[in-house]
């Protein structure tokens, strides 16, 4: 399945922890079994940098960080294996340039090249897709 839709890890982290649960994100998850998704290369290490300080604050137990990434394992989550020193000054441009972490921008870039919609709860990144005329996702 060809991914139709860019997601950043505000939306992905919302599906682990209740208190962040919300109907958009949740739109999003029921939508990926008929839209696919794509992830840029950074996405594996922001998933498991939230785990682990989560981990240390006592928030998640090692077992449901373990219990997570074997429930996102099983979606339909393509990371993106392009070559993050190409794309390096380009996100720093667009980080720059939309006032973003070269986090966030690495999200937006993805969406605009692409071609796909994104789907985050980040203000700043729905303000920069915006700005830029990026579609943000719209339960499908």
């Amino acid at each position: 399945m060809e991914p139709k839709v860019v997601i950043d890890n505000s939306i992905v982290m919302s599906w682990c922890f209740e208190d962040e649960a919300n109907q958009y994100a949740d739109q999003v998850l029921a939508s990926l079994e008929y839209i696919g998704s794509l992830v840029p290369f950074i996405w594996s290490l922001e998933v498991g940098n939230v785990l682990s300080v989560a981990e240390r604050k006592g928030r998640l137990k090692r077992a449901d960080s373990f219990r997570f990434l074997n429930l996102l394992s099983e979606l339909p989550i393509t990371i993106e294996q392009e070559n993050p020193e190409r794309l390096m000054r380009e996100i720093y441009i667009l980080a720059t340039e939309a006032q973003l972490s070269t986090y966030d921008a690495s999200y937006l870039h993805l969406a605009m090249r692409k071609g796909l919609a994104l789907a985050t709860l980040d203000k700043a990144l729905i303000k920069a897709a915006s700005n830029m005329s990026i579609p943000l996702f719209e339960k499908i």
